[in-house]
């Protein structure tokens, strides 16, 4: 599936589309998902809906068996060597942007 092709919204609705489809191959009812995630009913018909929270995902993946497939969402990002060398042995903490290039014109001031 080509999700750049697709609003937000829209991968919203398939993400939720999946979990519905996983708790039904595991013939579970959203009361019993409900029950078994200390997750209201209203909170896991908004996730099938595409409207749920980060932490109401994983207690539902969770509780489905399902957790591994969050390595295949975001798959965790080793440091390469080289880079860990340039940064001298400590793991880069924020991104810097694109620096804007200094012009070496003097101030209009």
């Amino acid at each position: 599936m080509d999700f750049y092709s697709l609003s937000d919204k829209a991968i919203a609705s398939e993400l939720g589309e999946r979990i519905r489809a996983v708790r039904l191959r595991a013939n579970t009812t959203q009361q019993a998902l409900a029950d078994a995630t200390t997750l209201s009913l209203n909170t896991i018909k908004a996730l099938e809906a595409g409207r749920g929270k980060l932490a109401s995902l994983i207690a539902v993946l969770r509780e489905l068996g399902e957790l591994d497939a969050l390595d295949n969402f975001i798959p965790a990002i080793p440091v390469s060597p080289l880079q860990l060398a340039k940064l001298k042995g400590k793991v880069r903490e924020r991104a810097s942007g694109e620096r804007q290039k200094q012009n070496n014109k003097p101030s209009e001031w």
